[in-house]
This record gives C-alpha cells, sequence and structure tokens, in this order.
C-alpha cells in the first residue's frame, strides 16, 4: 500500500524542493505542480502531486498521529 503524506516546503532548487514532514526533511520532484516556500504539498512516490492549504494539512497529519497511536496501543 501506498501512502500520500503532507509536508510543508522549506525550500527549492530547480524542480526538486525540500519538504518537512514533521521534523523530517525529504526532496521531492515538484514539476507536476506550482509551488512556493511555505505550501503544503500532499507527496505520493517522490513526486508533489497536489497543493493544500494549512489547515487541511494540519487535519490530515492529526487524523495520522490518532493512527499511529491507535496501531501502537493494539500492539501491547
Amino acid at each position: 500500500m501506498c501512502l500520500a503524506i503532507p509536508g510543508k516546503i522549506v525550500s527549492i532548487e530547480d524542480d526538486t524542493a525540500d519538504i518537512d514532514f514533521g521534523g523530517v526533511v525529504k526532496q521531492a520532484n515538484i514539476t507536476m505542480v506550482e509551488t512556493k516556500v511555505g505550501d503544503w504539498v500532499v507527496v505520493h512516490a517522490g513526486f508533489a502531486i497536489e497543493i493544500m492549504d494549512e489547515e487541511e494539512a494540519q487535519k490530515t497529519i492529526e487524523l495520522w498521529n490518532e493512527v499511529l497511536e491507535h496501531d501502537e496501543t493494539d500492539i501491547r
């Protein structure tokens, strides 16, 4: 299963952006969307595929955190 995760663009060089995923910065190709530093994007398979507003991104991250917390309790 593949997941698309929102992250915030912290820098751009050519067609590649450094994207912050909650403290972990990864690079992604941004040729599929018109972005700028500070934008929130959905990244899938190394490509930014959609621009997302900050409120929506935060809600998505909160939901993921809830899922992860729930999974940790099931393991115990």
